[in-house]
Formats: structure tokens, sequence, C-alpha cells
């Protein structure tokens, strides 16, 4: 690219050209005073009609454009259940310059200098130069397009464009998804929903809240800082009807650039992601032995070693040697005990267990209003003790999107639901499925209330919002072996009296930080530094407790009919 400098070498020898033509016409007029006068007379009245047809005819160019643009570029504008945009099109043109057509370079170099006052003329001329179509500028400001159009110059052309925003920039990039650059939808609800968006004539309406999607984005970006993960994910969604209320994970991107994101990094860790989730599946195993009806919450279990064997060679131990041999059902729960959700689980058998959690959509890839859903593992349940490590959440995996969808059915009275993106009616509890016994929710919220009060999630409990919940904290596998990194999980449900929501926090490899200032948000005014272990009751439960925190007040206000 030339400098500034030899640009204003190329345009003073035009504008030196040009004086030079005056000065020779300035001395033929002095011959013809009259014949000037009414050469500029005539001059003039013919510039101010072109200008006056060219005016005229701008309005019909634009018209034009604007037809062209919606019959054959238009998408739909996409909302959150508030009314905001999320994806907004806008009309646009593109202005471009034909060489071949170009009467007289200089001259039109020099206007165009006029209207680009900071743009390398040496570039364009060099391109002009090249005999070959280019852009001389996109998506072009109306006002912007008026001045070129001004020029009369046959050899500029312009054309219908279409700009796709997305005002939230980074918010909502992995549910949104990207388009190509044929607009078409290639990712997200942009390609799930892409020949909906081409047709419809109103915005597509989502259930998710900018309000609160930005705040947990915020908590989730403070603490993969604060505990150094990997990455991140929440979901938050209303337990009765399935609707997505957020749906965070991090990394994510800039919608606005338009490059397709294909590292491994920027997964959706939601519904993409496949995870061993640990202790947050002994709550499955609990309720799946309520609803068989072979267990109650005060049901005592005696006598439980220290370890249990499984399998030909391989032991099952407590994470904690301090576990007491006797334990209740809601006491196992509480303590998040291994073998105890052994001994659960052969109570039921692997037919029922396995029923079960098909029953409420932890195996099998889900139903979703995006394609970027991840397929569990799939499981032989007769090799060497599956039933026994799928007690406790080792050894199958599940998406953190699925997680959620069973956490909602053992909590909300036993209904089937289908998680959703689209906003839709879904209020009519009379055409909901009950596939769990009446009884299995009421008792399983009350025992994922004391996890929360007397367990492994006290940092969960925020004052005034009945929360419930059960950690997990899982070696991460990687290429089938497992690792000494951890997925760290919270499933957490409130208010536990009438479950509104869940809220599942994961935090991908973090770390123990030994400055971080845990404050409890139970009322008790107590305060600890440093995080004692690397587990997930002191990770990602806290960083749900502070989301629970910001988000609250605004639940609590804007959806009280929900």
């Amino acid at each position: 690219m030339m400098s500034d400098k030899k640009s204003n070498v190329i345009l003073e020898e035009y504008e030196n050209e040009f004086l030079y033509k005056k000065s020779k016409t300035n001395l033929n007029i002095e011959f013809n005073r009259i014949a000037f006068i009414f050469f500029v007379f005539l001059i003039i009245s013919t510039i101010y009609s072109i200008q006056l047809l060219h005016l005229g005819s701008l309005k019909k160019v634009t018209k034009n454009i604007k037809q062209a643009i919606t019959k054959k570029n238009y998408r739909a504008d996409v909302i959150d259940r508030n009314g905001n945009y999320l994806v907004k099109t806008v009309d646009s043109i593109n202005v471009g310059i034909h060489p071949h057509k170009v009467i007289d370079k200089k001259h039109l170099l020099l206007m165009l200098n006029h209207i680009y006052e900071n743009k390398n003329i040496s570039r364009i001329k060099k391109k002009l130069d090249q005999d070959k179509f280019f852009y001389l500028e996109k998506n072009v400001r109306p006002k912007r397009y008026e001045e070129l159009m001004m020029l009369g110059d046959k050899s500029i052309s312009s054309e219908a464009s279409l700009i796709r925003l997305y005002p939230q920039n980074n918010l909502f990039s992995h549910t949104i998804g990207q388009i190509d650059n044929d607009n078409n939808g290639i990712s997200g609800i942009e390609k799930f929903f892409d020949e909906e968006l081409k047709k419809i004539n109103r915005p597509l309406k989502l259930t998710v809240d900018s309000d609160i999607q930005f705040l947990i984005r915020e908590e989730l970006l403070r603490f993969q800082k604060i505990f150094e993960a990997k990455g991140s994910a929440a979901i938050l969604m209303n337990v009765n009807n399935g609707e997505i209320l957020s749906m965070v994970s991090l990394p994510d991107f800039n919608l606005n650039k338009r490059e397709t994101i294909k590292d491994v990094k920027y997964i959706n860790r939601i519904t993409k992601g496949t995870y061993e989730l640990g202790s947050v599946f002994k709550t499955f195993t609990v309720a799946s032995g309520i609803n068989e009806g072979l267990i109650e919450p005060d049901t005592e279990f005696l006598d439980s070693k220290k370890s249990i064997r499984c399998g030909k060679n391989y032991n099952i131990e407590e994470y904690d040697n301090k576990m007491l041999p006797d334990l209740t059902v809601e006491e196992i729960l509480i303590k998040s005990g291994n073998i105890g959700s052994v001994r659960i689980a052969r109570m039921i058998g692997i037919e029922k267990h396995k029923s079960f959690l098909k029953t409420i959509g932890i195996l099998g890839k889900i139903d979703f209003d995006i394609d970027e859903v991840g397929k569990p593992q799939t499981i032989d349940w007769y090799e060497g003790c599956k039933l026994d490590t799928i007690a406790f959440g080792h050894g199958i995996t599940t998406t953190i999107l699925q997680l959620a969808k069973g956490y909602s059915i053992i909590t909300n009275g036993g209904y089937d639901i289908k998680p959703t993106l689209i906003k839709k009616n879904l209020d009519n509890k009379n055409k909901r499925k009950k596939i769990l016994k009446n009884d299995v929710s009421k008792k399983m919220n009350f025992i994922l209330r004391k996890v929360v009060t007397e367990g492994t999630a006290k940092l969960a409990n925020v004052e005034g919002y009945q929360v419930g919940g059960k950690t997990g904290t899982a070696e991460q596998v990687n290429n089938s072996i497992y690792s000494n990194t951890k997925i760290n999980t919270i499933a957490s449900i409130f208010p536990t009296e009438n479950p509104k929501y869940v809220l599942v926090v994961m935090l991908e490899s973090t770390k123990n930080n030994k400055e971080y200032i845990y404050e409890y948000r139970d009322g008790s005014g107590f305060k600890l530094k440093g995080s004692p272990r690397n587990t997930a009751g002191w990770t990602s439960v806290e960083a749900a407790g502070k989301i629970i925190d910001k988000i609250g007040p605004i639940l609590a206000t804007k959806y009280i009919e929900n």
C-alpha cells in the first residue's frame, strides 16, 4: 500500500492538470465573453436538471433494493422473552465500481477523494488499473450512498445487501449460532430454524431473559478466574414447563465477527459436552428407590463397611473416611455416601434403575431446539459393576441439559417436560404427563433442602430462597483415562416448598484458591478464607450461591405468575 504522501502527489498532478485546462479555457473566454456566459448558464442548468432526475431515481433505487432484500436475503429477527433484540436484520447497500465503464479516471479519483477524505486514493487507483469489478464500500450509510450516486458516474453501481446484527455480542453466542456468507444458518437457532427464519414476517421469540443471562455470565466469568477453570456452564430452567431462561457456556465468542468457530474449546458445554458428573447422580438413585417403593427417607442402612467389593478386582470406597456405618437414606444423600448409594442401587436392580434413568431423560440423545446436542455413551449394564458405579455417578455420561431435565422431573411432582428455547403457551398443566409416583417429589425436595442446610452444598444456602440441591465432583475422562482434573457440578432447585427453577452450574478443571473469602449466605455471618478442597462444594456451589443472590430478586418480581 502506498503512503499518504504518494497519494497526495498523485492528486496534485491531477489538480495541476485541471488548473492548466482551466487557464487555457479562461484565455479562450477572453475572446468571447458572451459565449462563455451562455455556456456556463447551460452547464449549470444541465447539472441542476440531472441532479433533480437523480434524486428522483434515488428513492426508486432504494425501494428496489429493499424489495430485493425482502425477497432474497431476509431473515426474521430474534428476540428474548421480554422483546429485547438478540438478532436484528438491517437493510444495507454495497457500492462497487466497474473500471471498464470509467470515462475519466482522474476526475473520478478527485471526486472520490472529496467523499473519502481518509481513504487511500492510491489503493483505489491500483484497483481501477486492474480493470476488474471491486467493492468501493460495503454496508454504505444513506448519506454516503447519496453522495456517491450524485457523482453520476456510470461505472458506480449499487446492490442490495443485508446485515445480520447481534446486539448482545457474546451473550447468546452458543444459543443463537451463526450464518454463512450465503445467509444460511450453520449452527444454533440460526441453523435449526433456518427455513422458518427465512419465511416468517415476525420476530422469533425465545424463552431466554437477557438480564438474567448477563448476570449469570458475569458470575461464571468471575469464578472461572477465581478457580482458574478451563471452562464453565450454567443453565436456568423452569421445572414445570421446560422454558430455559438462561443457558451460558464459556468460553464464548462475538457473533458480530463472522468467523466460523471450530475450536473444541468453544463447544456448547450445556448441550454438546458429555461428562461424568459424579455424585449429582446419587439423587437419581434415591429417587429411583423411592419411586419403586423400596425405600423411604428414614430407611436405615446399617453396618456399611468403608469399602464394598465391585466385580472381581475392584473396591468402592467412601471419599470421606469419617463416614458413619449406620445411615438413613436421607443421610446417605446429605453426606454423599458412596456405599449407601450402591446398596440402594442393588436393591433396585439393573433393569428397574435403567428404566428409571431412561424415563427421566438421562440415557440417549435428547430432543432439543438446536442441533449441537451430545449423545451420552452407550452403556453395557452387565459389564463389570456398572450398576454400582452408576449409583454414584461414575461410568455414565450425560449432558448438563439432561441433568437439568432429570432434576426438574423428580422435583416438579413427577411430570415429564421438554426443555425448550422457543416461547410457547406451555402453562397448561392439565396436558402434562405424569411419569413418577405422587410422593416422590415431596420426599426428594425435603432431602435436597437438607443437603443445602446440613450437607455438601451449604454455600448455596441463600437466605429467603429455600434452595435445595446436590453436589458432584468427578475426575475428568481424557481418552478413556481418568485424569487429575475435575468436573465440579451442582444441580439445585428452588424454592423447595414448591419448585419453580432448576439451576445447574458446572466448572471444568478447577484449582484451589487459598485467598478467596467465603461468606455464608444463611444469615450466620460466617466467613472462611481459602478453599479446603478442590471439590464442587467449594467451587461450583459458591458460584451457584452468588448467581441465586443476583437473579433471585429479578425472578421474584418478573415471573411471579410462574
